[in-house]
């Protein structure tokens, strides 16, 4: 049967393929293709809210350390303390990682009967948005799998990478990434390493999209001297309403909006509230102030979501991806008009993404449909 979803959205990331990782057992697409009430996306949430794809990230979690409440590193109810930096990653433990979390999303796709495809070009993107069909973006959240001789990223462009984060909030190779404290700049340091910037202009060749959210802001101007791509960060927030180290002052806001790039904004709650607080009760109006600032700071062209779906405490009004429709209808009750709620949800999107791949931008002749 096809339900009619009036708002397709695709989004900047999300963290499902770590929970499935961590779930463990050869039945763990089927878990994610059938749901199975837990986490906050799968396919059946997917459907029931719109969420029309995005960015699937692979993020390689740091052994020996006490897991927090979520993968955005905060306590369970302040940042304002901060946490101490995990250690470095072994690159063949993160490779293993990597491995499997990327066998687990091919395993998805098999297995989906063509509800689920691994997209690497725009076109693909919008036949599914067409087509009812999710699409699936592979991302790298963090690049410790990635080898000083750039072999192994060329082989996982082959299987379909299309975007990677140098960092994740922890040292690497390639650079620093950016601690969890509020309040706090995001000037926490030193930026990309040599290694990090030849990490650049290889992804610049390969046309992999360069994601800046978990860089410090030493790090973020160092991709912007270095980078012939847009500039997009695929889930981060407003310094300027939440004082969060991991969310973007005004003056990368402008650098962003200069390259015609990109922001998605994170539905964190941690990265949402002035207080910087891991509270669920945090209402759902918070996003969408932040997707105003951004408007005003970026343009109307470059705003998006980056859900952090299964990796962060998110406001319990919205709940998982099935709550994605009380977005669009706070959007509606802003007096936002249906142009520019297609590009927030998903044309935004499409526009960075082809241009950062080099192709043509293409466009959804519809709404689509969930089958």
């Amino acid at each position: 049967m096809n339900v009619p979803r009036s708002m397709p959205i695709f989004d900047g990331h999300n963290d499902v393929l770590l929970r499935l990782f961590k779930r463990k057992g050869p039945d763990a697409p089927r878990a994610f293709l059938d749901g199975e009430g837990k986490g906050q996306l799968d396919l059946p949430m997917a459907r029931q809210g719109g969420f029309a794809g995005g960015l699937f990230a692979i993020f390689v979690p740091s052994p020996g350390n006490k897991a927090p409440p979520s993968k955005d590193g905060t306590p369970a109810l302040d940042t304002t303390a901060g946490m101490p930096l995990p250690l470095p990653l072994d690159l063949a433990a993160a490779q293993a990682a990597v491995s499997s979390m990327a066998s687990i999303l091919i395993r998805i796709e098999r297995e989906a009967d063509g509800r689920v495809r691994i997209c690497r070009n725009v076109e693909d993107i919008a036949h599914c948005i067409d087509a009812g069909v999710l699409a699936a973006v592979l991302h790298i959240e963090g690049a410790e799998a990635i080898d000083p001789e750039f072999e192994i990223l060329d082989v996982l462009h082959e299987a379909g990478l299309r975007s990677i984060g140098p960092v994740w909030s922890r040292p690497n190779a390639f650079g620093h990434g950016v601690p969890f404290r509020c309040p706090s700049s995001p000037d926490t340091g030193p930026g990309l390493t040599d290694l990090g910037k030849d990490l650049i202009r290889a992804c610049n060749r390969l046309k992999i999209l360069i994601d800046l959210s978990h860089l410090n802001e030493r790090g973020f101007w160092d991709v912007a001297e270095l980078s012939d791509a847009p500039l997009v960060a695929t889930h981060s927030n407003a310094h300027a309403l939440s004082p969060h180290s991991r969310n973007l002052i005004d003056k990368q806001l402008a650098a962003i909006r200069e390259s015609k790039g990109m922001v998605g904004v994170n539905f964190a709650v941690s990265f949402l509230r002035a207080d910087g607080r891991q509270d669920s009760d945090t209402p759902i109006e918070l996003v969408i102030d932040h997707v105003e600032h951004m408007l005003k700071a970026v343009g109307e062209d470059g705003v998006g979501f980056g859900s952090d779906f299964d990796g962060a405490k998110i406001p319990k009004e919205l709940g998982n991806a099935a709550g994605l429709p009380a977005l669009v209808g706070v959007m509606r009750q802003r007096g936002y008009g249906e142009p520019l709620i297609e590009k927030l949800c998903y044309r935004n999107w499409l526009r960075v993404l082809g241009r950062t791949w080099a192709e043509p931008a293409a466009t959804p002749t519809g709404t689509g449909s969930a089958t």
